[in-house]
């Protein structure tokens, strides 16, 4: 940890930089439980905005929202072999309550298949049932040996989708639609792009037929899984006894999905964008769009200068969220630094100069090369402009994460020593062929820091993909997309 007030330097320690970030843009806390994280009002406002802006694409696609035990009868979670297998070393169990020793050990959900699925089984008895939509928000619990705030924690928070449908075709469908979705958001709310495809078996979810990922590229050139949906098949299904008498009267088991995104998305935000500044956020999801700071001093220029902020915050807060930073015995030096530390797109400055000038003072938190971070406006234009400034940043912000991916992804790389190099020394994303073989899948993640973290969808692949398997020079059934990860 840096000292007090100092951000580490990103080319010097970016593991460093990154908690340093969270300490001083005040967005977690540590908790007594090892592990466990304390989400600050700031952070968890981010989160709340991400909630919301999920929430309403969920509705628009169908979903209603329920809520479902924290709880589990282990023998629920044994129902699903592959499922517990897959689980089992992240699974905490309540063994006592009450004083006394339980009959039977319950399961603190890491994922609420087994919890879901047999009471709503329960609500499907025909094919005009489905299909069945359904979200949660929740907590879920995984005792994670390395932990890291937002990125990896015992306790998180997150949305997990489920749904059940009369086909396969149905399922795979709806996996693939909230993979959409998923990117949809990352892309127009987070400005954070991603790679979407298909999960190789060795990273598949435990007792899916086939999982889907989000994979972005963070400032260290590291992959961040940012979200996943899963087609389970009838997997869930079978396990729970969940069937539906189809039109012609047969009974048949469901085809299941699932999927989901975390808290984690905040770590994407913070290292997708951040600086040595500390936060840099993108406005969609800025809990202080705009952040006016009135300078003054005495009490004379007091009135005149909050006359002028308050006049301005009332016109913004009709279309933006604006705060007026109106401390008193906070210098207005203090006050920059702590607003660029916690990320806020804009800042309007009005002291008794801009007063006497009717003007104000705009300081954008991002500006690519080629545009004024400082500008000074007549009040007018300058709060007009508020809009129209709040969305170029936005799209800045995305495309200087798109142009940063790109520079960083090589694409036909061929020979294998130059790829375990390339991985360990560089990172980046790396585009090669692959046989299909898993055998060669381990031996580069063992002989690397790489994994294969996508086969990716037709959009990113390659124009000439390598014809050959980057490990063992058979012929390739894939092109495959390798990285280090989070």
């Amino acid at each position: 940890m840096s000292a007090d007030n100092e951000i580490t330097p990103q080319s010097q320690d970016f593991s460093a930089w990154y908690n340093d970030v969270v300490q001083h843009a005040e967005l977690a806390d540590h908790s007594p439980v090892r592990g466990c994280m304390v989400i600050r009002p700031y952070a968890y406002r981010i989160w709340e905005l991400m909630r919301d802006a999920l929430d309403e694409q969920f509705k628009h696609t169908g979903h209603e929202n329920a809520y479902f035990p924290l709880f589990m009868p282990q023998e629920s979670l044994d129902r699903e072999a592959e499922h517990v297998e897959g689980f089992s070393p992240e699974t905490a169990m309540v063994t006592e309550a009450g004083g006394s020793e339980l009959e039977e050990p319950l399961a603190v959900r890491p994922t609420s298949e087994a919890v879901i699925w047999p009471i709503v089984a329960d609500w499907i008895q025909s094919y005009r049932d489905l299909p069945v939509k359904l979200n949660q928000w929740a907590n879920v619990v995984r005792w994670e040996m390395r932990t890291r705030p937002f990125l990896r924690t015992t306790e998180f928070l997150w949305q997990e989708g489920h749904t059940a449908h009369a086909t396969a075709e149905e399922a795979e469908e709806e996996a693939r639609t909230m993979l959409g979705v998923y990117r949809d958001f990352m892309e127009d709310w987070m400005a954070m792009p991603v790679v979407t495809g298909l999960k190789t078996d060795a990273e598949r979810f435990a007792g899916a037929e086939r999982t889907y990922a989000c994979e972005a590229m963070m400032k260290d050139d590291k992959a961040l899984q940012a979200g996943t949906s899963h087609f389970l098949g009838q997997n869930f299904a079978k396990a729970f006894d969940v069937r539906f008498q189809s039109e012609e009267g047969e009974h048949e088991y469901v085809h299941n999905t699932s999927w989901g995104v975390s808290t984690r998305l905040i770590g994407g935000l913070i290292m997708s964008h951040g600086d040595d500044q500390g936060l840099v956020l993108p406005p969609k999801l800025a809990p202080h769009q705009v952040v006016i700071v009135p300078i003054w001093s005495d009490a004379e220029e007091k009135d005149l200068v909050m006359t002028v902020a308050q006049r301005v915050n009332r016109v913004l807060s009709r279309s933006v969220r604006v705060h007026v930073d109106d401390r008193e015995h906070v210098s207005p030096g203090a006050k920059f630094y702590e607003w660029e530390r916690k990320g806020v797109p804009l800042r309007i400055e009005v002291g008794p100069k801009e007063v006497s000038s009717q003007e104000l003072v705009t300081v954008r938190r991002y500006a690519p090369e080629g545009r004024e971070r400082k500008r000074t406006y007549g009040e007018g234009k300058a709060i007009a402009m508020v809009p129209q400034v709040l969305e170029e940043i936005q799209d800045d912000l995305l495309q200087a994460a798109e142009e940063r991916r790109e520079e960083r992804s090589v694409r036909g790389m061929e020979d294998y020593d130059e790829f375990r190099q390339h991985i360990g020394e560089k990172r980046g994303f790396v585009y090669s062929g692959w046989c299909g073989d898993g055998e060669c899948e381990e031996k580069a993640r063992e002989e690397s820091k790489g994994t294969i973290r996508v086969i990716p969808d037709p959009e990113f692949r390659s124009e000439d993909a390598p014809s050959t398997c980057l490990v063992c020079g058979d012929e390739a059934t894939e092109e495959v997309l390798w990285a280090q990860a989070y």
